[in-house]
């Protein structure tokens, strides 16, 4: 009964892991880009779910929008308002912009158009070959550090196999996303190292946690990387569109990190990458720190003495 119990509580966690964030998906400080009149500035200010920054001209947001720096950005003008948005960075964050700027207009007496700065390429509109990417990357780097544990012995080779993994995973998977479905143009070979980063970090923190706290450290990757990481990554909407403070915590994972990289260099050409490889060098440093760390407690408790780091 205690098993059945716990199972079924387990189920229930991953059920609300799961739906719980798509349920409660929308605008939570959308960054938004204003430029034209003050009145008019004012009035979007009192739009909510957005966080609005103020630009003093159309090519000024354009540019912020291409680095990332903001979502979206309505530009006032005499008769016209301008929807700037950028599929590309999300594809909900430019619906919800979409769909925020012609009741203004209509409120202001304006006409209004729509542009998408950055969209996705042609042959995957929507991004979901990206978004599609979270769990396979969580799971990926979960499974291949369980068996690098189980079928290789010492430890040389247990991290030459992690980082070939990575190598090659990065280099087949970012060819997959990108000449398979279509979804980046960047540079491939950059866009692999963003991959290869990814898979390291995740798959070495995945062998750290199992080396210094064995099967405890094993359940603990799974539920920051499956339970947590994958619905939390905001690579199906973006992490703005999450109720705080989930999207944040989201980004500090590395599913979701390493999509945001992943997103930044293969269609921003590098913009707004900064934090997601912090998180990413963190979490690779991080492990193998554990890692070294419970061979040496290991070490300690058999005599003799500890691998080299």
């Amino acid at each position: 009964m205690g098993v059945v119990v716990g199972l079924t509580l387990l189920l229930g966690i991953m059920l609300c892991a799961f739906a719980l964030p798509a349920i409660h998906t929308g605008a939570h400080g959308i960054t938004l880009g204003v430029a034209g009149p003050q009145d008019a500035v004012d009035k979007v200010r009192a739009l909510d779910g957005f966080d609005v920054r103020e630009y003093s001209s159309a090519d000024e947001a354009r540019t912020a929008i291409e680095q990332r720096k903001i979502y979206g950005a309505l530009i006032v003008g005499d008769d016209n308002i301008e929807i700037m948005t950028a599929s590309a960075a999300s594809a909900q964050a430019a619906q919800v912009i979409g769909q925020a700027g012609p009741p203004l207009a209509l409120r202001m007496k304006k006409g209004w158009t729509i542009t998408d700065v950055r969209p996705f390429p042609a042959d995957d509109p929507r991004g979901a070959g990206l978004s599609g990417g979270a769990l396979p990357l969580a799971l990926g780097g979960w499974i291949a550090a369980i068996l690098i544990m189980q079928l290789i012995a010492t430890t040389r080779n247990r991290l030459l196999a992690v980082f070939a993994f990575a190598v090659v995973g990065g280099l087949a998977l970012t060819a997959i996303i990108q000449f398979g479905f279509g979804t980046l143009d960047g540079n491939y070979l950059l866009t692999s190292l963003a991959a290869m980063l990814g898979i390291s970090a995740t798959a070495m923190g995945v062998l750290g946690l199992r080396e210094l706290l064995g099967g405890v450290g094993i359940g603990i990757a799974a539920v920051l990387l499956i339970l947590l990481g994958n619905p939390l990554s905001g690579l199906s909407s973006a992490p703005e569109m999450l109720p705080s403070p989930w999207g944040q915590i989201g980004q500090l994972l590395p599913p979701g990190a390493t999509g945001a990289l992943l997103r930044g260099v293969g269609l921003f050409d590098g913009h707004g990458t900064t934090h997601a490889l912090v998180v990413l060098i963190c979490w690779l440093v991080v492990g193998l720190g554990f890692y070294f760390l419970g061979l040496r407690r290991a070490a300690a408790k058999a005599g003799s003495p500890a691998p080299a780091a």
